[in-house]
């Protein structure tokens, strides 16, 4: 993300994957943005060590506020949080809220669940047709950022972030 210049905006902790990456940006020269629920602080240790941290009331400030500073959405695997902001990015897409990409990042399969359920969904007529999911898969890490920035127009943007989820 770094050597293509593409800022990362994510949920601000120092633990887990989303931890690395951030470490792994900021390490290469790359702008990092952390935002997280205060509340969240007390549980998860923020990770300091990034040009923004921001520090938010409550968790829907915070996913509000991710969205507004990014220009794509990547969904790596993960837990409960990151399921949810994936869905809520997708439901968001399908209600043409924003064109923005929605990118899963299914390595070794991790979203096949998921992507059956979607499948499932539609056949079922619970996702009508012309409100499909709208997504971009990718099957491995080093994919993502060719394909962030095969849709990122950064002549229409005045910054460009990708917020990993």
């Amino acid at each position: 993300m770094a050597q293509a210049g593409i800022a990362l905006v994510y949920g601000g902790s120092s633990n887990g994957l989303m931890g690395e990456v951030a470490r792994a940006t900021f390490g290469h020269g790359g702008h990092v943005i952390g935002i997280m629920p205060e509340n969240l602080a007390l549980i998860e240790p923020p990770l300091r060590d990034v040009q923004e941290l921001i520090f938010t009331k409550s968790l829907h400030e915070r996913k509000m506020m991710m969205f507004e500073r990014s220009d794509a959405f990547v969904a790596l695997p993960g837990g409960l949080g990151t399921l949810e902001e994936l869905v809520e990015q997708l439901t968001w897409a399908q209600l043409r809220h924003h064109e923005k990409p929605v990118i899963i990042a299914n390595m070794g399969g991790y979203w096949n669940p998921l992507l059956a359920l979607f499948s499932a969904m539609e056949s079922e007529t619970f996702i009508r047709p012309g409100l499909e999911a709208r997504y971009l898969l990718v099957e491995k890490a080093e994919d993502i950022v060719p394909v962030v920035t095969k849709f990122w127009n950064p002549a229409a943007q005045s910054m460009d972030t990708a917020s990993l989820l």
